[in-house]
């Protein structure tokens, strides 16, 4: 097919306008044509020869009539010759980049907004060579195992701006992709299945515009080491499975999600764990101590959760995040949390525990590496003497309790109503880094443990 740049309407007016209005007096009408041929007569009789330069090239045999003022023989029609519109194969590196072409041209169509002029930049045939002529921004190449062709392996939209109904037919377009990025932008649709993309490992589709259940499309991506969904409008369950997947880092936060947490989440090696400002309910997972070989934050902050503490919170020796504040939790600060090593900030801010604050907590201030230590809100009445020290550092902050003594706290009649009310959460006398100091032992290794978490500790009630 030949693809022409003729504006084709324009060619149509033309047409139309080369007839001119009937002459009704047929005298008037042979006078004025005799007129016009004899001034036409007598300008080619005027007219210089044609430059050399214009004169197409003369071929043996070929009447010359053409450049004379006899009639030149009448010649077949020419088809329009191509302007070179569309790029063909030939003009790309490889054939990898041609269809990536084709994906991005396909995708521009669809782009709803473009405040900053991205998709200006994808122009040309020079897709992996955007870094020296500042093309196709946001598009980066690499070399896929086992062939030598270039090819897009990353895409980056982050901070783009740019708007489009979906990215189904887009992402899952470059079978060499690897990694999406587009935080900041105004996407929306279905996350596409990526299945078929073999190297595929990190999504990123925070602050966009996607709604409706988790992505399961998501699912059977078994190679995915880094998901983020946050900043949408996702809601409802987050299904179970996808704790078996090898992430690293999972941010679910600022959505709409309002499922409890299975049990599940102890088979997760995930390292970065953000569930926070969603709607999740029920208790935290005692299983959450199986992920202690990897586990280094959590977020699980402005939830719904509600429950006990789990002492199983204490065998996460490397942890250094742990936000659980505002939510619905109860009971005792375990024993167990002063097994937190590496502890830098722990915020457990605006539920409803009580009791005395460990001492063995905030003596992690001095022997370890809490520099934060939230309990504001609560109905703690007592400290230890470690935290009683904290109290001058800025470390603690116990505000709005109802410690005797101290400024700031709850009113009586508001804390005599608290205890009023049935509790049910046991105090658990159980240090797991006293009863074996081994570094590295774990919940689940039993050997090495005289309880597992479906196992009951020793309690003191």
């Amino acid at each position: 097919m030949i693809h022409s740049c003729f504006d084709t309407n324009q060619l149509k007016f033309k047409r139309n306008n080369m007839f001119p209005m009937r002459v009704v007096n047929l005298s008037f009408f042979i006078l004025a044509l005799s007129t016009w041929l004899i001034a036409q007569s007598n300008a080619a009789d005027l007219a210089p020869s044609p430059h050399p330069s214009n004169m197409p090239p003369h071929k043996p045999g070929q009447s010359l009539s053409r450049w004379s003022h006899e009639t030149p023989p009448t010649q077949p029609p020419q088809p329009a010759p191509s302007c070179g519109c569309e790029p063909s194969p030939e003009d790309f590196t490889n054939m990898k980049q041609y269809e990536a072409y084709k994906v991005i041209k396909r995708f521009k169509g669809i782009i709803t907004s473009d405040p900053l002029n991205i998709t200006g930049t994808w122009v040309g045939t020079k897709i992996c060579d955007n870094d020296e002529i500042n093309t196709y921004r946001g598009f980066y190449c690499d070399t896929p195992p086992g062939t030598t062709d270039l090819t897009i392996a990353a895409i980056d939209f982050n901070g783009f701006h740019l708007g489009a109904p979906t990215l189904d037919g887009f992402i899952n377009g470059f079978p060499d992709l690897a990694l999406f990025h587009a935080n900041s932008n105004n996407f929306s649709g279905t996350v596409p299945d990526l299945s078929g993309l073999p190297y595929f490992y990190e999504l990123d589709l925070s602050n966009n515009n996607f709604s409706g259940p988790f992505p399961t499309n998501v699912v059977p991506l078994t190679n995915l080491a880094f998901l983020d969904l946050r900043f949408n409008h996702f809601e409802g369950p987050v299904p179970s499975q996808i704790f078996y997947i090898g992430y690293e880092a999972l941010f679910l936060n600022n959505n709409i999600f309002d499922s409890s947490i299975p049990a599940s989440l102890g088979s997760s090696p995930v390292e970065y764990l953000t569930f926070a400002n969603n709607r999740f309910t029920g208790p935290i997972p005692a299983s959450i101590c199986n992920t202690s070989r990897t586990l280094l934050e959590v977020l699980f902050l402005n939830n719904q959760f509600s429950g006990c503490l789990p002492y199983e919170i204490g065998y996460l020796r490397d942890l250094t995040v742990f936000d659980v504040g505002m939510n619905q939790l109860t009971g005792y600060i375990p024993l167990s949390f002063g097994c937190l090593s590496n502890i830098e900030q722990l915020n457990l801010a605006q539920n409803s525990l009580y009791g005395m604050v460990p001492d063995v907590v905030c003596q992690l201030a001095k022997t370890g590496n809490l520099v934060n230590l939230s309990l504001s809100d609560n109905y703690f009445t007592s400290l230890g003497p470690n935290c009683w020290d904290l109290l001058h550092t800025n470390v603690l902050d116990v505000r709005n309790n109802c410690i005797v003594g101290l400024p700031n706290q709850k009113s009586p009649i508001e804390c005599h109503f608290f205890f009023s009310l049935p509790r049910h959460c046991p105090y658990i006398a159980y240090m797991p880094c006293e009863v074996n100091p081994r570094r590295n032992a774990t919940c689940y290794e039993r050997t090495h443990w005289p309880w597992h978490f479906d196992h009951s500790p020793p309690l003191l009630h």
